[in-house]
C-alpha cells in the first residue's frame, strides 16, 4: 500500500488491488457461479463488499496519514471484533476468559493511542478507519460462518471479487487513472498495487480459507499474531519509527487475542465447528 501511494491516490491503489484480485480469479468464475445457489448470491456479494472492498479503501485512506506498522498493529484487533460481534449479533455465548481477552485487547488499543502522554486526534481519526475495517472483517467472518457455511470458500472469494471488476473499472475511470501519463513512478505504484491484490488478497484469501477448512478457526487465527510483526518489519524497512509504547501495546493486544481464542473457549469451538463445514 505504501509503495502504491507514492504515485497513486488511495482510491486508485485500493481499486487496483481489488481489480487485480478479481482478474486473477476469472478462470474460476463460471464454475463458482454454478456451485452457489441463487438464494445465496446476495450474501456472497455482501461478503465481498464488507470483507474486502470497503476495507481496502479504509486501509489505503488511513495509510495516507499513519504508518503501516501502526496499521498492522490495529489489524490484530480483527479477532477481538469477531468475538464481540459474534456475541452481540449472532447469539454466541461469551465465556469469562473471552470477555477478559476483549477487555485486555481494548486496553492495549487505549495505550496505543495515549501512551505518549498526548492524544493526537489526527492519528486517531485515521486509525479509526482501520478499526471500522476490522469491525467489517468481524461481521464478515460471522456472516460467512453462519449463512454461507455450505458453500466452498474458494467459490465465495472468486465470485465476490469477479463481480467487483466492473465497478472497479468505473472507479479508475472516474478518478482519472486512464487519462494520466504513465510515468515510471505511476507504473511502479500500479505494479505494487497489483501485487498487493494478487498475492495479498486473492492468493492469501485462498490459502487462508484452505487453512480454515483443514485446521479450523483456532489454528488459522494464529495468522492474527503474525500480521502485526510483518507490518512492523516492513515499516522499519521503509524507515518508519516504531516506538517502545507501540511494541508494548502490541503485546497487550496479542495477549487479549490469545485469551479470546483459548482452546477452552466455547465460542471458539463453536466457530470451529461452523467453519469446518465451509
Amino acid at each position: 500500500m505504501k509503495e502504491g501511494l507514492v504515485a497513486l491516490s488511495a482510491y486508485q491503489v485500493a481499486t487496483i488491488r481489488i481489480l487485480s484480485a478479481g482478474i486473477i480469479l476469472v478462470p474460476f468464475a463460471w464454475k463458482s457461479f454454478k456451485m452457489i445457489p441463487g438464494s445465496k448470491l446476495g450474501l456472497v456479494l455482501l461478503s465481498g463488499l464488507i470483507g474486502s472492498f470497503f476495507p481496502a479503501y479504509l486501509f489505503c485512506l488511513a495509510e495516507t496519514r499513519i504508518d503501516s506498522s501502526l496499521a498492522g498493529i490495529l489489524n490484530a484487533l480483527t479477532t477481538i471484533f469477531t468475538i464481540i460481534i459474534g456475541a452481540w449479533f449472532f447469539e454466541l455465548k461469551a465465556a469469562h476468559k473471552k470477555i477478559a481477552g476483549v477487555i485486555i485487547g481494548m486496553a492495549g488499543l487505549i495505550l496505543l493511542f495515549t501512551g505518549n502522554g498526548k492524544i493526537d486526534f489526527k492519528n486517531i481519526s485515521f486509525s479509526t478507519l482501520i478499526l471500522v475495517a476490522t469491525f467489517m472483517y468481524g461481521i464478515n467472518v460471522n456472516m460467512v460462518s453462519k449463512h454461507l457455511k455450505g458453500i466452498g470458500s474458494l467459490n465465495i472469494a472468486t465470485l465476490a471479487f469477479v463481480f467487483l471488476i466492473i465497478p472497479c473499472l468505473g472507479i479508475l475511470y472516474t478518478t482519472g487513472y486512464f487519462q494520466q501519463n504513465f510515468t515510471r513512478s505511476i507504473l511502479l505504484s500500479t505494479l505494487a498495487s497489483s501485487v498487493l491484490g494478487i498475492f495479498g488478497t486473492a492468493v492469501a484469501s485462498i490459502l487462508f480459507y484452505m487453512l480454515i477448512k483443514r485446521a479450523g478457526t483456532l489454528f488459522s487465527s494464529m495468522v492474527t499474531y503474525g500480521i502485526p510483526f510483518v507490518a512492523v518489519f516492513w515499516g522499519v524497512i521503509l524507515g518508519e519509527k516504531v516506538t517502545f509504547i507501540q511494541v508494548i501495546s502490541l503485546g497487550i493486544i496479542l495477549l487479549g487475542v490469545y485469551l479470546a481464542n483459548s482452546n477452552k473457549n466455547p465460542l471458539s469451538r463453536k466457530l470451529d465447528q461452523r467453519e469446518k463445514g465451509l
